[in-house]
């Protein structure tokens, strides 16, 4: 009778294109399952904060850890020569700006920015949605504190085009803005007091946690079935004689 047995001969060739690859897919597994966590944390901490009653903004402000998520209100005014356009912020399948407006506290140097609106973008990056302007004025606002909405790779400068107001950026550096204004801003951004489900979409950047988890198991799939191929590839099948 003739038989046959496989052995594991490893080849160069699958075994450094597996050594480059595997630990990139566990990676973006871990990661991903790190984002999860993180955002898990981010919505009890929303709702361990909605029931407490709104703090009073004033100078010097709290750290941020200490306003993270909680209802806020603050007196003063709107700066109405100066606007930011936080670019990239899609909302229902349509790209577009959020309009950050800066909020000086009353009486004081140092304001915070306050995020009005959003408006949908143009074709050209260069053209510039208009504006309705900010309201004029002494009045007091609320919402709740940020560290402002979520985008995505934070890459060179964050301003776009010339200095012209408004200005347009591609993420929040509060040291640039805070140099492009003739006082103090605090890294503090407020959302408008919006429904729960939809503060959390804003801060979440439309990505639960759950689905966060659910692309870690998909590049930890990918791993697993990378290890099967690169075993199945290397098994060679040897002859053999046995009775």
């Amino acid at each position: 009778m003739t038989g046959s047995r496989y052995r594991f001969r490893p080849h160069w060739v699958p075994t450094i294109l597996t050594l480059l690859l595997l630990p990139g897919l566990l990676a973006l597994g871990f990661w991903q399952l790190d984002r999860a966590e993180t955002k898990r944390t981010l919505r009890e901490r929303r709702d361990a904060a909605a029931e407490a009653q709104p703090i009073t903004l004033s100078v010097p402000l709290r750290p941020l850890d200490a306003l993270l998520l909680k209802p806020v209100r603050a007196t003063g005014s709107f700066d109405t020569e100066r606007q930011y356009l936080l670019a990239n912020q899609a909302r229902d399948g349509v790209s577009g700006y959020r309009i950050l407006t800066p909020f000086r506290f009353r009486g004081s140097d140092t304001a915070v920015l306050m995020a009005r609106a959003w408006v949908a973008a143009s074709g050209d990056r260069r053209e510039l949605p208009d504006l309705d302007p900010a309201p004029s004025g002494e009045r007091t606002i609320a919402g709740i504190a940020t560290d402002g909405p979520s985008v995505g790779y934070r890459m060179g400068s964050a301003y776009v085009g010339d200095g012209d107001w408004p200005r347009q950026v591609t993420y929040l550096d509060f040291e640039a803005m805070d140099e492009a204004l003739p006082y103090r801003l605090a890294p503090l951004v407020i959302e408008p007091d919006v429904s729960r489900d939809e503060r959390l979409a804003r801060l979440m950047g439309g990505v639960t946690p759950t689905r966060h988890t659910g692309y870690a198991v998909q590049w930890f799939a990918l791993a697993a079935a990378l290890v099967v191929i690169y075993i199945v590839v290397n098994l060679r099948r040897e002859g053999g004689n046995g009775a």
